[in-house]
């Protein structure tokens, strides 16, 4: 599943990449008018008009397999694994409770002892 994502994500980058490059080559709707009237010159690789075609519908191309490999990465990163999941997600464990001096005395009250005191003062809060 890793190479797969990797796979997609290296998809998407590149044609982020061509999306820019093909969007700057474009000229704007406005160049065209201003070309009509001999502001500009209008003469380019693909003649007048075929290079906006050619190149707006590459951009669209490149924009669907964009947004396709979006898709598919956000479906993949909310997938949850099967196998093993976060140790967050996954409730604790909890052993049955059983009393301190075993099982035979499971039905007695008797009180449970107090841990000592650790005799170097470990657990106390110093004073000045």
């Amino acid at each position: 599943m890793s190479v797969l994502v990797n796979v997609i994500l290296g998809v998407q980058m590149l044609t982020a990449l061509g999306m820019i490059g093909l969007i700057l080559v474009q000229h704007g709707k406005g160049a065209d008018m201003g070309a009509a009237f001999g502001s500009g010159s209008s003469g380019s690789l693909f003649g007048a008009s075929g290079s906006a075609n050619f190149l707006s519908r590459t951009t669209g191309v490149l924009a669907t397999v964009f947004f396709v490999a979006t898709l598919a990465l956000a479906y993949f990163g909310n997938a949850r694994p099967t196998g093993s999941g976060s140790v967050l997600e996954t409730p604790a464990a909890v052993a049955p409770a059983t009393p301190v001096n075993g099982p035979a005395d499971a039905g007695s009250n008797a009180a449970v002892p107090a841990p000592a005191a650790a005799a170097s003062g470990a657990g106390q809060i110093p004073t000045k």
